[in-house]
């Protein structure tokens, strides 16, 4: 087995959830708070694009907030994400929707679920 691959299958979660873009997520972050304190934030979006492989994959999460938008990248296989729950699965035709961007209101966060299209 190639050298990288041995390492990087140390370093991969197994407990993750299967999502893809457009779907809406809550991602639980551990927050330190003390030498051995630490608490859960939530940041919850709709993915808006997923890039890398193996132990490099990280995907971004766009949520808008007090009419501002806000985006956060994280490595899927980070120490400091807690869990993944996925709210709901959208369907969309794109990799990446950074056309998102430009919407405003309720057209930046509605995306038809998988459900309404069939």
């Amino acid at each position: 087995m190639d050298k990288i691959k041995l390492i990087e299958s140390q370093f991969t979660k197994k407990d993750l959830p299967v999502f893809g873009v457009g779907d809406t997520v809550k991602v639980m972050t551990r927050i330190p708070e003390g030498p051995d304190k630490f608490r859960l934030h939530p940041f919850e979006g709709v993915v808006i694009s997923k890039e890398g492989s193996g132990a490099r994959e990280h995907f971004t999460v766009r949520k808008v907030s007090y009419g501002e938008g806000i985006e956060r990248i994280f490595p899927l296989n980070s120490p400091s994400i807690e869990r993944i729950e996925i709210i709901r699965s959208g369907k969309v035709k794109r990799a990446k929707l950074y056309y998102l961007r430009n919407k405003v209101g309720k057209r930046a966060t509605k995306i038809e679920s998988k459900e309404e299209k069939e």
